[in-house]
């Protein structure tokens, strides 16, 4: 027993301060319900009620912040009003989100349903709050936040990537995107979509790894993009399953077709390539 307490005492001792999940879960639950009524607990009634509570928020962060000074580069105080001053494009831009959703779903009957219900929102709108955490330079915080919506919703979304505005997820599920993946504007993913990286080595931790998707592309379910250096053009589709390591040029379709497993030929399956673009 006593080896086991000297075991745990050391790992109190050894263990770098830093906000409990708990602590940024429940600042992250506060936020998303001031910014969107369907999450909140009771609707506000007077525009002042807004204001004070962006305020209460706002001195929440910075005591985390200013608790916390490892975790960035600046002063806790200003961060947290250059954050919150920022909170309107946020705002917006997750709005386009839905409004993406909303276009790209034949079964969405609402806004309000998406809002409610879809995991899609509740990723995107945890992924816009905590890149923007991430953009001014605060670590650990923001992927807190993000894990916190990936154990909600299944997707992971790492709050180092870029996302262009009305990014539409459909069913989610299983879904990764990595650290330094670009994704343009109008993407549309399904659910077990990986935007990944060819190398896992640390030495290539500052380096780009993951894709880059330009706009107005689809991507559907399973499949698998891998690569910094890998591009998928504008408007190009890509088909279920498939498995990419190679750039491809603008408006292209990508599909994989399988076959039936005959013995006594090399051949199993096959991708089929087109591309539409004039």
């Amino acid at each position: 027993m006593d080896q086991l307490v000297d075991k745990i005492f050391k790992s109190h001792q050894d263990c770098p301060e830093c906000p409990s999940p708990k602590l940024v879960q429940t600042f992250f639950d506060s936020l998303l319900g001031l910014l969107f009524p369907e999450y909140a607990l009771d609707i506000i009634r007077e525009r002042k009620e807004v204001e004070s509570n962006l305020v209460a928020l706002q001195d929440q962060f910075a005591k985390i912040l200013k608790k916390n000074k490892h975790l960035h580069q600046g002063d806790g105080e200003l961060l947290s009003k250059q954050f919150f001053a920022k909170l309107s494009e946020v705002f917006d831009l997750i709005h386009q989100d839905v409004d993406a959703m909303f276009a790209g779903d034949p079964a969405s009957k609402s806004r309000a349903e998406i809002l409610r219900c879809y995991p899609g929102f509740y990723a995107i709108a945890a992924y816009r709050i905590s890149h923007e955490m991430y953009l001014m330079g605060i670590r650990m915080i923001p992927r807190i936040i993000t894990e916190y919506a990936h154990s909600k919703t299944g997707i992971d979304i790492h709050p180092g990537a870029s996302i262009g505005h009305h990014f539409c997820i459909d069913h989610g599920t299983g879904l990764v995107i990595g650290e330094t993946t670009v994704i343009g504007n109008h993407v549309k993913l399904y659910q077990g979509v990986t935007l990944g990286a060819l190398s896992v080595h640390k030495e290539d931790a500052d380096t780009k790894r993951h894709p880059t998707i330009e706009d107005e592309v689809v991507i559907y379910a399973g499949a698998t993009i891998l690569g910094g250096n890998t591009v998928i053009g504008k408007g190009s589709v890509i088909g279920g399953n498939v498995w990419l390591t190679k750039s491809v040029p603008a408006h292209s379709k990508i599909y994989y077709k399988a076959k039936m497993y005959d013995a006594g030929k090399d051949q199993t399956d096959l991708y089929v390539f087109k591309n539409d673009q004039d």
